[in-house]
C-alpha cells in the first residue's frame, strides 16, 4: 500500500494513502476533540459525517478550515491542529450547538456521560453568546423501550448511520431542511408506528439525550419497597458478562455470583437464572431449523427473546397473524 508523508504540529508522519487526518493526527498522540465521529472498528463502521464541525484544523495553502475526520492525507500535507484560529472554530461551533440545546444537564439521563457536556468542559466553554430560537419537538416514548427527545439533537447522525448502514432497518433519516432539520422516522412517526425493531443501537451511539433507554428504575424501587409484594427477579445469560464491564472489569469476566449477592441485597426474594432454558430454546431451535431446511418447512425460521420485539410484532400485526407468527418463534 502506498504510504504518504506529511507534517502535523511539526511532527513527521507516514501513514497509508486513504487515511484521515484525524487518524493520522492519532498515530502521533495528537489529540483532535471530535463530536459526529464515531469508529466501531470491531464492526468496521465509521460514522464520519463531518456534521458538527468540531474537528476542523489548519492545513497549509487552503483558505479554510477543514474537518479532520472527513479529509484524506496527501503528500506533503502540513497540518496544524491547536493554531489559534481552529480553536475559536471549535468552540463557536460547540456554543451554536448550546445555543439551542436545553440546559437541564443536572436532571438529564446522560449527565456526566454526555460527550456534548465533555466537549464543552474541555474546551472551556462557560458561557454562550448565541440568543436565538430553540427547537422544541413532541417527546416520543411510544415504543415503551425508546425514549426521543429531540431538542437534544445535533445532527451528528450516528443513529442514522447504525439504523441504516449496520442494523440495515431504514427507520432513521435527515429530515425537513434548515434550523428544522432533525434525524427522525419519516413524517415525523413515532416509534412505534415504523418497523423499527427497538433494537437499541441507535441509543447506543447517541453522544446525548436525544436517545435513551425507557428507565423502569423508579418502579422497581417501589415494588422492592412494598411489604405486601414477593418479588422475584429472573436474569438472560448475557447480564452476567455485561455487568462486570459496566463496573470496570475486563471484558468476558463473569460476575453470577457477584450478582445474584447484589439482587438479594436489593430486596429481591427470589433469583431465577435463563442459563439452561436458554441451552434447551438453542438446542429446540436448531433442531427445528435442520427439519425445516431438509422437509421443506416454511423459511425464515425467526426467533427472538426480547420483549420489545415481541411487543413490536403485536403492535403491527392482526391478532390472527400475530398469533400465527409467535407460533413460529416457538
Amino acid at each position: 500500500m502506498k504510504t504518504v508523508n506529511l507534517t502535523i504540529n511539526g511532527f513527521k508522519v507516514s501513514v497509508p494513502e486513504g487515511t484521515s487526518i484525524l487518524d493520522a493526527a492519532k498515530s502521533v498522540n495528537v489529540n483532535i476533540p471530535t463530536l459526529c465521529y464515531l469508529d466501531l472498528h470491531d464492526i468496521k463502521m465509521v460514522n464520519r459525517t463531518a456534521s458538527c464541525r468540531v474537528c476542523l484544523v489548519e492545513i497549509e495553502g487552503r483558505r479554510n478550515l477543514a474537518p479532520s475526520c472527513a479529509t484524506e492525507v496527501f503528500e506533503g500535507m502540513v497540518v496544524k491542529t491547536d493554531t489559534l484560529r481552529a480553536i475559536k472554530a471549535r468552540r463557536t461551533m460547540v456554543e451554536l450547538l448550546l445555543s439551542d440545546h436545553p440546559t437541564d444537564c443536572l436532571v438529564c439521563e446522560k449527565n456526566t456521560q454526555c460527550q456534548l457536556q465533555s466537549i464543552a468542559a474541555e474546551l472551556g466553554i462557560r458561557k454562550i453568546r448565541y440568543k436565538g430560537e430553540m427547537s422544541n419537538y413532541k417527546k416520543d416514548s411510544s415504543s415503551g423501550a425508546l425514549y426521543r427527545n429531540l431538542d437534544k439533537c445535533i445532527m451528528c447522525r450516528r443513529c442514522e448511520t447504525m439504523c441504516n448502514d449496520v442494523q440495515t432497518c431504514g427507520i432513521l433519516s435527515a429530515v425537513d431542511r434548515g434550523f428544522e432539520t432533525v434525524v427522525s422516522p419519516a413524517f415525523g412517526r413515532p416509534m412505534l408506528d415504523t418497523m423499527c425493531t427497538f433494537c437499541g443501537q441507535c441509543v447506543a451511539v447517541c453522544p446525548t439525550a436525544a436517545l435513551t433507554e425507557v428507565s423502569n428504575v423508579s418502579k422497581v424501587w417501589e415494588v422492592l419497597a412494598d411489604p405486601d409484594k414477593y418479588v422475584i427477579v429472573q436474569t438472560a445469560p448475557a447480564i452476567r458478562v455485561a455487568l462486570g464491564e459496566k463496573f470496570g472489569m475486563e471484558a468476558g469476566t463473569i460476575v453470577t455470583g457477584k450478582m445474584v449477592a447484589a439482587l438479594r441485597r436489593l430486596g429481591f426474594r427470589r433469583i431465577f437464572d435463563t442459563d439452561f432454558a436458554a441451552d434447551v430454546t438453542i438446542v429446540e431451535e436448531a433442531h427445528e431449523f435442520i427439519d425445516r431446511l431438509q422437509n421443506g418447512g416454511r423459511l425464515p425460521i425467526l426467533t427472538s427473546c426480547c420483549p420489545s420485539w415481541v411487543k413490536f410484532i403485536e403492535h403491527q400485526f392482526p391478532d390472527q397473524m400475530y398469533h400465527q407468527l409467535v407460533s413460529l418463534l416457538i
